[in-house]
């Protein structure tokens, strides 16, 4: 047997636990609570960056961007070049796509149960092919089905296909009413594949359609997300050198076109890259959150072990070897350790599941985070390291020498073996300065999220909502569809508590179109035409959204089809055309096929991001424009949110019986689900941030308090000679503060160094920030005085002549 006293280690190792059952449980829930926090980083970091892409091999994936920029029409390209890059390219073996302007919500289901808004997006007949996906039922779309006006058609998702359709098998073959049109269920798609996870996180998508790629689509500008699939022996580096050679000549061949750029990048780092710093700085995080855990519980047994020095000579003078003494407190280790990660492990599984069920959160991946294989790996080997580094401390101090010298040093008027508290002290110090990293790192991403809802969003999201309006899809002309509208905002503006109303086809932070945005009369070189977001909208848009009207004015019930074309503009777009002079009554040129005065300057909207700067914008009137993809009524109003949406759906239901129930938001949460991911990481490294604050705080009080117990005789010798009880604080609450003024000199060091490191997280703060670090230095100084105050002030009130006569 390779531990022939493994069995009675164990059994002695649980008698002693039980007889101190206060201890073990208080190192039990330490234990636990840094091995869950662990567990669950790690099942997340394991999804986002470690663990393969969902898709059958997913090193072969690449992503084919036209520009190496983050907006959509940078990313997206045209029709044309996807079908000349399957006939030329030598290193992709197959391209597909999908149309990247899709709309959430934008596919109302009728004729089955209550009417529901869904989210679709229409993909290349090759997609799911190109990604390993096979329908779990049915087929995927043929080429019949793929062609411009082709037969309608679509695929599940396995999602709604359970809520919706009960897992009917029945369901394929059958036909379903989306958009008030017939489509054949041709297919149901496998559990394990979620589009939104992987290209759109935060979102949730129902169904997928046949997109054509065709002259038709062609036209419609840059709208194709595309993938591809490596030939075998291709890199993504040898493909990205091909597209160096062909995007140009592409280009060149077809000047009808808006240009493509070419940029490879493994599908991989186009899902997790912008995250892959975040999930690093978190893993540094509960690093030194297990760290702390050890250095905690390092001093709890150190303390205990001190109390058991006369046990430990004792076993030592029958015959126990240093060996049998360290394996002893190393299997006291392992056995809190163990125990701890049976609760980590109970905490790690209730945290994944919270965080998949997050769907507010735009992180790419997260409702792929489970507890597997690999994170019960990683939990057995945490509570190995754990166990061990936390016993080891006081295991390797129970040597012969060091047990006779501390049989020596606990007599009358000892102050503890100084080995043994040198070794506690620099515990302590290690405790503050790993929590002093944790706090800065809190308090720069705290700093960055204020600063991010500080920036001026350019509209007002107090009292403001929106809910989907979408015309019926019999409204065929545009007569129709706007005298629906007119009805809309007619019977909205009458119902009680709205004080504004109007319509728009996109929503900040919505759906990224940009169209091109010259000044007429101006010739622009090829690629250099200004773009500009586009929205469609009605008047009073600006009011509604609480938008700043600069100059000019609103548009008009007036301007209508048959009328001048006008358009609004922001003052960006004024800038970039007519820099230093009055654009109003100046011509823009094309925007929805005519050449338009603007009429109105409006303040500037941040529409991709809090963090982005805006960009150029037009506002043009949905009367002269009436092709809407979606239409989002927005009201501001006096009436709570609940109230505000049961007024709405009362006002609107008479002329839109389809209404769906899950349309409803407010502008603030469309607000806050920009900042989610940002929101998501200050709630986890906070978290982590405060759990290293209460340890360290912990392990100061616990490193005093038994200091004073040791101490005892030493402070009444003090107090016969004289000393006042003020003194005695004094002296032990500045032994308190100088240790944590080595920890924070350290920890804030360290702090420094690793910030510089992350400063992409950043956003209006340096990396260097000194409100940060002071502020820092003062919660940790208030609690090292705190934790060290309340054993100081007990020790002041010993009295000498008890302490004296103690044993």
């Amino acid at each position: 047997m390779p531990f022939p006293h493994l069995l009675q280690d164990l059994r002695y190792t649980l008698r002693t636990l039980r007889a101190n059952a206060g201890f073990a449980a208080f190192a039990i829930l330490i234990a636990g609570l840094g091995i869950g926090a662990s567990t669950t980083v790690f099942t997340v970091v394991n999804t986002l960056l470690l663990r393969p892409l969902p898709f059958e091999k997913p090193s072969e994936l690449v992503w084919i961007a036209n520009r190496d920029i983050p907006s959509l029409s940078g990313q997206t390209t045209q029709v044309g070049y996807l079908l000349d890059l399957r006939e030329r390219s030598q290193t992709l073996s197959e391209v597909a796509g999908y149309f990247a302007f899709y709309g959430v919500s934008d596919n109302l289901l009728t004729g089955r149960g209550e009417p529901e808004r869904l989210s679709g997006v229409p993909v290349s007949e090759n997609f799911f092919h190109v990604l390993g996906v096979k329908p779990l039922m049915g087929r995927p779309f043929d080429a019949r089905e793929s062609a411009w006006n082709g037969p309608k058609a679509v695929m599940l998702g396995y999602a709604l296909w359970e809520r919706r359709f009960n897992r009917d098998p029945a369901i394929v073959g059958t036909s379903l009413v989306i958009n008030d049109t017939p489509h054949t269920v041709v297919g149901v798609l496998p559990e394990s594949f979620d589009f939104a996870t992987i290209f759109a996180p935060g979102s949730r998508f129902d169904l997928y359609f046949p997109f054509p790629l065709s002259p038709e689509t062609n036209r419609w500008g840059n709208t194709m997300a595309m993938i591809g699939r490596l030939t075998p022996g291709a890199t993504p580096a040898s493909a990205q050198a091909e597209l160096r050679v062909l995007a140009p000549i592409m280009s060149r061949e077809h000047p009808e076109r808006n240009g493509f750029g070419g940029v490879v990048t493994p599908l991989s780092e186009h899902v997790s890259g912008n995250i892959r710093l975040a999930a690093l700085v978190l893993a540094g995080a509960v690093g030194m959150v297990m760290l702390i855990v050890c250095a905690n519980l390092s001093n709890l047994l150190l303390a205990r072990a001190a109390g058991r020095q006369k046990e430990i000579a004792i076993r030592m003078a029958l015959g126990a070897g240093r060996r049998r003494l360290v394996a002893q407190m190393l299997t006291e280790g392992l056995v809190l350790a163990s125990a701890g990660a049976l609760l980590g492990l109970a905490l790690a599984a209730a945290g994944t599941r919270l965080l998949t069920n997050l769907e507010s959160v735009s992180i790419p991946l997260l409702r792929n985070v489970t507890t597997d294989t690999a994170a019960l790996v990683f939990t057995v080997a945490v509570t190995l390291i754990t166990g061990v580094v936390f016993g080891l401390v006081p295991a390797l101090q129970a040597s012969a020498s060091g047990m006779i010298g501390a049989l020596k040093d606990s007599g009358r008027g000892s102050t503890g073996g100084r080995e043994r508290t040198f070794v506690r002290n620099a515990l302590v110090v290690s405790e503050i300065a790993f929590a002093c990293v944790l706090l800065v790192g809190a308090g720069l991403l705290i700093r960055s999220l204020v600063s991010v809802l500080d920036v001026h969003m350019g509209f007002d999201p107090a009292r403001a909502a929106t809910i989907r309006v979408d015309p019926d899809g019999r409204m065929s002309t545009p007569e129709q569809r706007i005298a629906y509208l007119d009805d809309v905002l007619r019977r909205v503006g009458q119902a009680p508590g709205i004080e504004r109303a109007a319509i728009t086809d996109t929503l900040p932070f919505g759906r990224n179109r940009t169209w091109g945005a010259a000044a007429k009369g101006v010739t622009y070189e090829r690629g250099k035409l200004p773009l500009a977001f586009v929205r469609v909208v009605t008047e009073g848009y600006p009011a509604a959204m609480g938008i700043p009207l600069l100059a000019g004015r609103d548009l008009a019930a007036s301007d209508a089809r048959g009328k001048e074309p006008v358009i609004l503009i922001n003052k960006s777009l004024a800038d970039a055309l007519w820099p230093g002079q009055d654009p109003l009554d100046k011509f823009i040129a094309g925007p929805c096929n005519a050449d338009r005065r603007v009429v109105g300057i409006l303040g500037d909207v941040r529409h991709l991001s809090l963090e982005q700067p805006a960009g150029n914008e037009m506002y043009i009137p949905v009367r002269q424009c009436a092709d809407l993809p979606g239409a989002y009524l927005v009201v501001r109003s006096t009436l709570p949110p609940g109230q505000m949406a049961a007024t709405l759906r009362a006002a609107l239901i008479p002329i839109a019986p389809n209404l769906a129930g899950n349309d409803f938001r407010t502008l603030q949460q469309i607000v806050d689900r920009s900042v989610s991911p940002r929101r998501f990481m200050v709630l986890l490294l906070g978290g982590f941030a405060v759990f290293a604050l209460i340890l360290a705080s912990l392990g100061i009080y616990a490193l005093i308090s038994y200091s004073v117990s040791q101490r005892t005789q030493e402070i009444g010798i003090r107090m016969a000679l004289g000393a006042s009880a003020r003194d005695v604080q004094t002296r032990i609450i500045g032994q308190t503060l100088r240790l944590a003024a080595i920890g924070l000199v350290i920890g804030a060091g360290a702090s420094a160094w690793l910030a510089h490191g992350a400063a992409g997280l950043l956003f209006g703060v340096t990396a260097g920030d000194p409100r940060t670090f002071a502020a820092t230095v003062a919660v940790l100084a208030t609690v090292a005085l705190v934790a060290g105050y309340l054993p100081a002030r007990r020790a002041s009130r010993i009295d000498p002549m008890v302490a004296l006569r103690a044993e």
